[in-house]
């Protein structure tokens, strides 16, 4: 008889302890750009409000990195995964902040493009790896680095993109499974091809895939590869010229999506075989900003111009040529639409049911996500050069500029600010968030950031 009572409690115990597991790996795990669904949301985090780096108050470690990369930290269990481009002149340009005039300064000098996994509790480095060593096939602007993509992993295999240097993918102790030449990747400016911008979209991993986008100045394509072979699963040629948007995915009732940003359009794939499903014509010639999915609506963001700098909220399921009607709000594909607002570099954040745009220039501007309803606007601070994009967590928002200033904000139909923090030296890289720790990836350091005990 007590067997007999004891097995439906154990019953109805598996279930709720399998959530709560998978809760933990969730807040646990970031896995690529922008973490899981490239939301960049962790809700139930107590990452801190403020800091300081002077007197270590809420700095749980802080990691020399030798290199430049504009690529963000990603995270599986107790280890933080991170690439770097370690150039042999010790006088390698960067251009800070961003400037937007003709600056053809670079370094094609030898570099050393590795790849480097970091204990998440103590910030020691486990192993670094040698992934290719030469000089770049082609050269970056000076805003840009040779590791600028973010690294992917599906807890089995840690996936970086180098550009024309090349897709490699290793497991998670550092063995190198296999690698993949792309050929040299030309991503230039449209409008000066012989102007060298380099790459940035960053892979992603669906299901059994490796996805890339490799837009340029002729013969662009999207590709998947098996992500534990690299055999080459599909591939789709794309008409169009570069970009620098990583993938999204959306996965639900309609099934999958795979949308890609892209200069004059936006298209969505299925991700098993690359068909088109849909496309939106109307967007800026550089389309930066992420595609990702919240309230079961694609957003889909592309500001490069003053004078285009449209916001599409997409309906999922949806197929064919679904460009809205010029002076459209909304449409039968399209649940609202602006041809305003949409920021160049920063991928926007929808936290509950707001959705927060910054632009290059630090102008804020909150939105019912569902809705497109504006409700407030407030620059941060004195402005600065925004790159990176926003994360939340724990009812907060954490938006950083070039200078290093991160602005921590309530999140909610309320402009509160709670605190102005500084790393302390250039900061390009979108952060990551693991459990209670927010790690910043600045242009010498990794930072990992907790509530001090």
């Amino acid at each position: 008889m007590a067997g007999r009572k004891q097995a439906p409690r154990a019953g109805r115990r598996a279930p709720v302890l399998a959530l709560l597991f998978a809760g933990v790996a969730w807040a646990q795990n970031w896995p690529s750009f922008r973490g899981p669904g490239a939301l960049g949301v962790v809700e139930r985090a107590s990452t801190p409000t403020s800091w300081d780096l002077e007197t270590g108050h809420n700095v749980a470690w802080k990691l020399d990195v030798p290199g430049l990369s504009h690529s963000s930290p990603i995270v599986w269990g107790d280890r933080i995964y991170l690439v770097t481009a370690i150039s042999a002149d010790p006088n390698s340009v960067l251009q800070f902040p961003l400037k937007g005039n003709l600056d053809t300064r670079t370094d094609m000098s030898k570099h050393e493009f590795r790849v480097m996994a970091i204990d998440k509790s103590t910030g020691k480095i486990i192993w670094n790896k040698l992934v290719y060593s030469g000089e770049p096939k082609l050269s970056r602007h000076p805003h840009n680095s040779y590791a600028a993509a973010t690294p992917a992993t599906d807890g089995k295999h840690i996936v970086v993109f180098f550009g024309s240097e090349g897709l490699y993918t290793f497991d998670m102790d550092g063995t190198l499974l296999w690698q993949k030449d792309l050929g040299v990747l030309d991503q230039a400016a449209f409008d000066l091809p012989e102007y060298k911008w380099g790459s940035a979209s960053s892979p992603v991993i669906y299901k059994n895939e490796v996805v890339v986008q490799c837009d340029q100045i002729q013969g662009s394509f999207i590709a998947a590869f098996d992500v534990g072979t690299g055999k080459q699963i599909w591939r789709a040629e794309r008409d169009t010229i570069p970009s620098w948007s990583t993938p999204g995915i959306y996965e639900g009732k309609t099934g999958a999506e795979l949308i890609a940003n892209g200069a004059e359009s936006i298209r969505a794939y299925d991700p098993l075989t690359g068909k088109e499903l849909w496309r939106i014509k109307g967007t800026s010639m550089i389309s930066v900003p992420t595609p990702f999915v919240a309230h079961d609506l694609i957003f889909c963001f592309t500001g490069y111009s003053r004078y285009i700098q449209p916001i599409y909220v997409v309906k999922p399921g949806s197929r064919g040529d679904i460009t809205p009607p010029k002076d459209a709000t909304s449409t039968e594909h399209i649940a609202w639409t602006m041809q305003k607002g949409a920021p160049y570099l920063p991928t926007p954040v929808v936290y509950g049911d707001y959705l927060y745009v910054v632009l290059g220039n630090g102008i804020l501007t909150c939105y019912r996500a569902e809705t497109g309803e504006k409700i407030w606007s407030q620059r941060l601070g004195n402005g600065g050069t925004f790159t990176s994009s926003p994360v939340a967590a724990g009812g907060k928002l954490y938006f950083a500029n070039e200078d290093g200033d991160v602005y921590v904000l309530k999140a909610g139909p309320v402009y509160e600010l709670l605190a102005q923090n500084h790393l302390g030296e250039v900061q390009m890289a979108t952060a990551a968030i693991t459990s209670d720790m927010i790690l910043y990836r600045t242009q010498h350091h990794l930072l990992a950031l907790k509530e001090s005990k």
